[in-house]
């Protein structure tokens, strides 16, 4: 027991990205239009618009929407078109679709306007485990992006990684 124990890990090359270091602030909510429509599946659109025109859109100032109808509803293009309008001017985005299909948005403008110059010719390791609600989505991008530039990526952890791909030596 005379050897000093070295951390390896902490000396070691690898460059850690963690995603959730890149998660905006700000709500995320599901507006779900179908207490709008006539018994919750027919929408009438004298109706539907003095909804959209008297709402207070102001509540979703700096938010995350995800506008989507949870009825069987055949909801028209325009529907979703009129509520865009409206929260444009206080909504940070908005899509049709889900939560996690807000998020995986979210993730894909973040991802595409990073810069991973810094990453150039590096060994990588993307962290896996999260404590936000990071998608899925959001580390086949990253991986796809830094795959051109890296050395080498891994997933997981330093201590503990998976071996995903190691640039060809020439």
């Amino acid at each position: 027991m005379d050897k000093e124990i070295i951390n390896r890990v902490a000396n070691s090359v690898l460059v850690t990205i963690n995603l959730e270091d890149y998660y905006p602030k700000g709500p995320r909510v599901l507006f779900d239009i179908k207490d709008w429509l006539y018994e919750g599946f027919v929408l009438r659109e004298k109706d539907f618009r003095n909804q959209v025109a008297e709402y207070n859109w102001a509540q979703y100032q700096d938010s995350y929407v995800a506008l989507t109808c949870s009825s069987d509803a055949i909801i028209p293009g325009w529907a979703y078109m009129l509520i865009s309008i409206q929260l444009e001017s206080f909504a940070k985005k908005m899509i049709i679709g889900n939560l996690e299909a807000l998020e995986t948005s979210i993730y894909q403008d973040v991802i595409s306007h990073l810069d991973v110059s810094e990453f150039t010719n590096k060994p990588l390791i993307i962290k896996g485990c999260s404590k936000k609600p990071v998608p899925q989505n959001a580390y086949i991008m990253l991986a796809t992006k830094l795959k051109p530039i890296a050395k080498s990526i891994m997933y997981g952890e330093a201590c503990s990684s998976v071996p995903l791909f190691k640039k060809k030596q020439p």
